[in-house]
C-alpha cells in the first residue's frame, strides 16, 4: 500500500477547511497567558490591518488602553477560578475602524490533570443593543431626578393598583420609604377616609385609569395620622400600543385655616 509522504500530509491537512470557519459567530482560542493561538474566519473579517495580526497578540490589547489592564486581570482571575467565567461585555476594536460592545462566551481550557491551559471565546456584537440600553438607562436616571426634584408628592403605580415607586416629598408627607412600599396596592398602601370631588363622586383607582380626575381627600400616614391632600390622578398611557401602563398620582398637602 502506497503511503503518502510526510509533508504532502501535512499539506493536505492544511487544506482541510477548518469546521471552525462555518460559524456564524467569532471564535478564539487563547494560550494560558492570554495570547490568541486561534482565530475562524469571521474574527478574521472582523479585524482590520489596523490591529495586526491577531495569532500571539494578547487579546485585550484589541481593547481600549484604559480597559486593557482589567481585561488581562479578569483573564487570569477566571484562569484561576474553578468556576465556569461569566459571560462579560468588552470594547473592541474591529474593522469598523471604532470599539464595539461584544458579548464574551468564555470557556476555560483544562488538561487531562485539570490544569488551565487556555480559553475558548465566542464573541457576540451587541453594541445596538448596548447603545439602546444605555439609553433606557439615561432616561430612566433622567426622569428620577425629575421625579425627585418636585416639591409635590408623586406615587406611581402600574395597571393594577400597585405601587411602583414614590419621590422624596410622598416619603417626607406619608412617612414611608419608597421600598417599603413597592408591590403593595395603593389603597393598602394608603388609605383614605373620604374624597370629595368637583364631580361629587367618589375616588376609585379604576377611574383613574381611564381618564385624569382631581379632587380632595383625608389619607392615612404610617402613624394612622390624618393627611388632608388635594390629589390629581391621571393615567400613564404608552404611546405605542395606547395601552395605559398605570397611573401617577400627584398629592398637594392642603394646610388647615387658622
Amino acid at each position: 500500500m502506497n503511503q503518502i509522504p510526510g509533508p504532502a500530509l501535512a499539506a493536505q491537512a492544511a487544506a482541510q477547511p477548518d469546521p471552525l470557519d462555518e460559524l456564524p459567530v467569532a471564535y478564539v482560542e487563547m494560550d494560558a497567558h492570554g495570547a490568541i493561538t486561534r482565530a475562524n474566519r469571521l474574527t478574521r473579517s472582523l479585524h482590520s490591518s489596523d490591529a495586526g495580526e491577531l495569532i500571539g497578540k494578547p487579546a485585550w490589547e484589541l481593547m481600549p488602553p484604559s480597559e486593557q489592564e482589567m481585561s488581562r486581570a479578569a483573564f487570569r482571575a477566571a484562569m484561576d477560578s474553578t468556576e465556569p467565567p461569566a459571560a462579560a461585555h468588552r470594547f473592541i476594536y474591529d474593522a469598523s475602524g471604532q470599539y464595539r460592545v461584544y458579548e464574551m462566551h468564555r470557556n476555560v481550557i483544562r488538561a487531562a490533570s485539570g490544569q488551565p491551559t487556555g480559553m475558548r471565546v465566542v464573541t457576540v456584537d451587541v453594541t445596538e443593543a448596548h447603545v439602546a440600553h444605555e439609553e433606557a438607562r439615561r432616561a430612566r436616571l433622567w426622569l428620577e431626578r425629575v421625579l425627585a426634584s418636585l416639591a409635590d408628592a408623586i406615587i406611581v403605580t402600574d395597571a393594577l393598583g400597585f405601587v411602583r415607586t414614590i419621590n422624596p416629598a410622598a416619603e417626607a408627607l406619608f412617612g414611608w420609604e419608597a421600598g417599603e412600599l413597592t408591590g403593595r396596592s395603593i389603597e393598602e398602601a394608603f388609605p383614605m377616609l373620604s374624597y370629595l370631588s368637583g364631580e361629587k363622586t367618589e375616588f376609585s383607582f379604576a377611574r383613574s385609569l381611564e381618564s385624569p380626575c382631581r379632587g380632595t381627600a383625608t389619607l392615612l400616614d404610617r402613624q394612622h395620622r390624618e393627611v388632608r391632600a388635594e390629589i390629581s390622578a391621571s393615567p400613564i398611557v404608552d404611546k405605542v400600543n395606547g395601552s395605559t401602563a398605570g397611573v401617577v398620582c400627584v398629592v398637594r398637602q392642603l394646610k388647615e385655616a387658622l
